[in-house]
């Protein structure tokens, strides 16, 4: 990622449009990232995936997906309680 202050920004503007057809421009202020420019098909692909996951979250929640993997390892291995268990 090419890195540039607000005010080379200013200055470079379209040939940092250019590089940003390649890779994302980090734009800063005092030190700190203020803006990224990046190509319209990186914004294309970063709606997409936010589309998918839902407002930020997974598509398939935290207990379903340990739910789910404990049921396929029971089913392979059988319970682990069953086999140490002290009763």
């Amino acid at each position: 990622m090419i890195t540039v202050t607000s005010v080379e920004a200013q200055n470079k503007f379209g040939q940092l449009l250019d590089n940003a057809q390649r890779e994302p421009v980090i734009i800063t202020r005092h030190g700190r990232p203020a803006a990224y420019l990046i190509s319209p098909q990186d914004m294309k692909e970063f709606q997409e995936a936010r589309a998918r996951s839902e407002h930020g979250r997974p598509t398939r929640d935290w207990a379903t997906a340990s739910a789910q993997a404990w049921n396929e390892f029971d089913a392979q291995f059988g319970a682990f309680a069953d086999e140490h268990s002290t009763l």
